[in-house]
């Protein structure tokens, strides 16, 4: 289904990150990686082993990064903004403004800087793929998360105006938009092996059970392939009927 698409992907070990990362190299994508720990030779010799087939890139900045596809294979045909940081729990009396500006440059700032990138390359080649992976969260709001719903709401908006944007240069954009995936990112093992923890946690969900990784890497692999050429400009929700 991908077979011979360059496709990038951000945040490679964090939320959806490895486990779309396995989908997509069985699916024959070129695949290259980003994430914050890939300043390490080891951390990324570790994540090619883990999924072989991948490379792993030092660089860092979004401009750097991209740069560093289109150096090693001429294009970008999708990227995967795979933004992920810690959804921080504060009233709106105690919230630091600080944390706020941290969250919105993790999840917002950084990804609006790679679609700007990507798609510059995508204009020339008059295609491309970009997917943001947010959050179902701003649907509904989330009490005392204001800072991280708001800027996950950003995201969601951004893939809409993007795609408006974008549409005539034959780009799609489209946000993957999950909540309750099993992640370690947002639920740590200590929460899911605790049988009154997750019972608490999976009943707001209609289809009463957390999303599988993998599943919503199915998810990702179909919006970065041909067959998802008709579909742009969508909040596309991965939450088990919650959204």
């Amino acid at each position: 289904m991908l077979s011979n698409k360059i496709i990038l992907i951000t945040d490679a070990t964090h939320f959806v990150g490895t486990p779309g990362s396995r989908v997509l190299m069985r699916e024959h994508a070129i695949l290259y990686a980003q994430d914050a720990s890939f300043v390490d030779a080891t951390a990324r010799k570790a994540f090619e082993a883990l999924i072989p087939g991948v490379k792993a890139l030092a660089e860092q900045e979004p401009e750097d990064v991209v740069a560093a596809v289109i150096q090693a294979e001429g294009r970008l045909d999708a990227l995967i903004n795979n933004d992920a940081y810690p959804a921080i729990k504060a009233t709106i009396d105690d919230a630091d403004i600080d944390d706020f500006r941290r969250t919105l440059d993790a999840l917002l700032v950084r990804g609006f800087a790679y679609a700007k990138y990507a798609s510059k390359v995508m204009k020339a080649a008059g295609k491309g793929k970009i997917v943001f992976v947010s959050s179902a969260v701003p649907k509904h709001g989330l009490p005392n998360y204001s800072m991280y719903t708001a800027a996950r709401g950003g995201a969601n908006s951004l893939a809409v105006s993007l795609a408006k944007e974008l549409g005539k240069f034959g780009i799609q954009v489209n946000a993957l938009a999950p909540n309750f995936v099993e992640s370690p990112t947002y639920f740590p093992e200590e929460l899911l092996s605790n049988p009154e923890t997750l019972m608490k946690i999976t009943k707001p969900i209609p289809i009463g059970r957390l999303g599988k990784p993998e599943e919503a890497g199915e998810y990702l692999a179909f919006l970065v392939s041909d067959k998802s050429d008709f579909i742009t400009g969508q909040i596309l929700y991965f939450a088990g009927g919650w959204a």
